[in-house]
């Protein structure tokens, strides 16, 4: 498992819950989108739940969908179930890494699948592996809610994005940020339908896609 210093560290909050800034920084424009376009009910899966900030917040705004919180790191399942405490529509964080292929035979038939913040530092092999088991794992008119930073027609958007990705290939080459457009090209070729991204703040993007 890569271990990279990234400038968001998470902090204790209190107890086991562990809090990143940024996190909570993007919780609502991501929340605002998600009303859009999540069904009323269902499955969901968040795959890389992190500190469990997002999970637990969702779960509490979207009450009719069945949560279920995942992340590589079994280190962070303190904090996500910590953050998910009492939520009767949140089942217990489990264990699993996004980027091995195969997982979405076990994961199967999501309604939703949420993704923050994670293609940027991962490998292309990775990421490719990722989004096919996504593409795998929907259900009949399930949903894929992919938010981060990206390339956007083939460029690195701001100073602050280029820096970013700079330190982010200082510590492994092989990582950094993916093109907008070739992650929307591999979803539409594993039979996806793609919406045009949504701008987000701190030139993030959202990128919706739903299996026809």
């Amino acid at each position: 498992m890569r271990r990279l210093t990234l400038p968001d560290t998470g902090a204790p909050a209190q107890g086991a819950r562990i809090s990143a800034p940024s996190a909570a920084r993007n919780l609502d424009p991501i929340a605002r989108v998600l009303a859009r376009v999540l069904p009323d009910q269902g499955r969901a899966l968040e795959l890389a739940s992190g500190t469990g900030q997002h999970v637990a917040a969702f779960g509490r705004r979207f009450p009719g969908l069945s949560w279920q919180p995942s992340d590589a790191n079994p280190d962070n399942l303190r904090s996500i179930a910590a953050w998910c405490e009492g939520a009767v529509n949140i089942r217990p964080p489990v264990v699993l890494d996004a980027c091995q292929p195969g997982w979405a035979a076990q994961w199967g038939g999501q309604d939703a699948i949420c993704l923050t913040n994670l293609l940027h530092l991962i490998s292309e092999p990775e990421a490719r592996a990722l989004l096919a088991e996504v593409a795998r794992a929907l259900a009949p008119d399930g949903v894929f809610c992919l938010y981060g930073p990206f390339r956007q027609a083939g460029a690195l958007v701001s100073e602050g994005d280029a820096a970013f990705d700079a330190a982010l290939k200082a510590q492994d080459p092989a990582i950094g940020y993916k093109a907008i457009e070739g992650v929307a090209g591999q979803l539409t070729a594993s039979g996806l339908r793609v919406e045009p991204p949504t701008a987000m703040p701190a030139n993030n993007l959202m990128l919706i896609a739903r299996r026809a």
